[in-house]
């Protein structure tokens, strides 16, 4: 499948399926935080080898037509996107690891990517100090609810009660102050604002969390 056929996605989820256990891959141009590698076959007895077997529980990977493997390793919670433009992860083999890295700014969030998978190799877990939670997560959730009821054609009304509850929009919706209904304005006009497109600023976005993680003392 051409990486150019499904938008900003190597391939397409299915939409129902959970979130924990869905498999998103994104195309490295779109997010500067894949990490590009080379997986070259190397013998069994390399002291810097990697067994493909041991990421086997966490790997989803899928070819485009252009023969690189796009890869995301994932406990349903954690991600770590990989792009391999030479071999593949997806062998029984022993492979070397030649990492593409380059820049002094942009590094930060392959070089992080880099970090948390060799954490993950080495100790077969995803390092909770590595993926920080983000505060606004709660907001974006919000925005996907809210954009799922536009698309039921909700009323804003229908989506406070969605949000917050009949009884709560019972007595606040009518009443002196507008913090509510301004709330559910602001968040119907950034969930349209998302869909038409601005999700992709996330990626820029994460992208500066990792030049912070990446940058603190002793990281």
């Amino acid at each position: 499948m051409s990486t150019r056929s499904v938008g900003g996605f190597t391939f397409a989820e299915n939409p129902d399926v959970a979130a924990p256990e869905a498999r998103l891959i994104w195309r490295a141009d779109l997010d500067p935080a894949v990490l590009r590698l080379e997986a070259v076959p190397t013998s069994a007895d390399d002291p810097e080898r990697v067994e493909p077997s041991v990421l086997r529980g966490w790997l989803v990977a899928v070819s485009d037509g252009d023969g690189i493997e796009h890869a995301v390793l994932t406990d349903g919670k954690r991600r770590i996107r990989l792009e391999v433009d030479g071999g593949t992860l997806l062998g029984d083999r022993p492979v070397l690891l030649r990492y593409r890295l380059s820049g002094v700014r942009r590094v930060a969030p392959p070089l992080l990517a880099l970090r948390r998978f060799l954490h993950l190799y080495r100790h077969r877990r995803f390092p909770a100090s590595l993926f920080p939670p983000d505060r606004q997560a709660g907001r974006w959730i919000a925005m996907l609810r809210v954009h799922d009821a536009l698309a039921d054609g909700a009323s804003q009304r229908e989506i406070a009660e969605i949000l917050v509850g009949r009884d709560r929009v019972a007595t606040e919706w009518r009443g002196d102050s507008e913090s509510l209904r301004s709330r559910v304005r602001r968040l119907v006009a950034d969930a349209r604002r998302m869909a038409r497109g601005d999700y992709l600023a996330l990626m820029v976005r994460g992208c500066s969390r990792a030049r912070k993680i990446d940058e603190r003392p002793g990281a």
